[in-house]
């Protein structure tokens, strides 16, 4: 066989002139792009690239999650809950990859990163803005976190908006209410910078959706595309648990933390906790 025949050929169709025009390279800035990886280690550790690009495309992820977030709030504001299934679908997808990818940064052996690590200083990613952005988005809101990003104006005020917008939850269950069920004034009326926490008297109502599904088929529905959210968000952190765990053991966290056990902890935080109790009463 020839060398030719495994060869393609550009069609003659193919816009091979670009000067002046728009680029694949330019549209997506990826000079900038990918320029922005920026090893400290000395010498530079092979391995430290792995950690960076790991870190920057969840990140990017991260603002994927906040902007189709965002979209699904809009829509269930404006009584739109089957568009706004869309955008809460996408989200799943999305934890999905980033769930998948914690296994690339799992090749990186405790020897490998330790030759690196300490060139970290205080950096971690308890510092980021978007995964704070995501959580409070769907209820775990913390005020004492606003003052982790005082000294950076932009991401402060990022957090501050979400901190102080309703929940996705919290969209949700003021549209169940203007369906007719009785959901409590206290969840209505509550103050949405608050961590949301569980009511007990809305309970009945999620039970009444489930056990009447053709009557709330919608409303059954979104409520299991958010269980597939929350179920989607504890995976993410049991998969992040267990690569640290891998990775350093129990040594504390670059930014300070307890490292595994403050991961282990966080598994405790509940989103939407009507969701799961409504389960138990289901078939009484």
């Amino acid at each position: 066989m020839s060398n030719e025949a495994n060869e393609r050929a550009l069609e003659e169709g193919i816009v091979t002139d670009l000067r002046g025009r728009m680029t694949y390279g330019s549209y997506l800035d990826l000079d900038r792009l990918l320029g922005a990886q920026h090893p400290v280690s000395v010498p530079e550790h092979h391995d430290e690239m792995l950690f960076i690009i790991q870190h920057q495309t969840t990140e990017l992820w991260l603002k994927l999650m906040l902007h189709e977030l965002g979209r699904a709030r809009d829509l269930l504001a404006a009584d739109d809950l089957r568009e706004a299934l869309k955008p809460i679908a996408r989200v799943k997808h999305i934890q999905d990859v980033i769930t998948r990818q914690w296994s690339v940064l799992a090749t990186l052996t405790p020897t490998e990163y330790a030759q690196f690590r300490g060139f970290l200083g205080n950096a971690s990613g308890f510092q980021s803005v978007q995964y704070r952005g995501v959580e409070f988005a769907l209820g775990n809101k913390n005020e004492k976190m606003l003052s982790l990003f005082r000294s950076h104006p932009e991401n402060l005020a990022l957090l501050t908006a979400e901190w102080e917008r309703p929940t996705l939850y919290d969209e949700f269950l003021r549209l169940v209410a203007r369906r007719g069920l009785p959901v409590p004034a206290s969840v209505l009326e509550r103050d949405v910078r608050l961590p949301y926490r569980e009511t007990p008297e809305l309970i009945p109502v999620i039970r009444e959706v489930y056990e009447n599904p053709h009557e709330h088929w919608e409303l059954y529905e979104a409520c299991e595309e958010l269980v597939d959210v929350e179920d989607n968000f504890q995976f993410w952190r049991f998969r992040h648990l267990r690569t640290v765990s891998r990775t350093i053991g129990m040594k504390k966290g670059t930014g300070g933390s307890t490292g595994v056990d403050f991961l282990q902890r966080a598994l405790s935080l509940t989103f939407f906790p009507e969701l799961y109790s409504v389960r138990t009463e289901i078939g009484r």
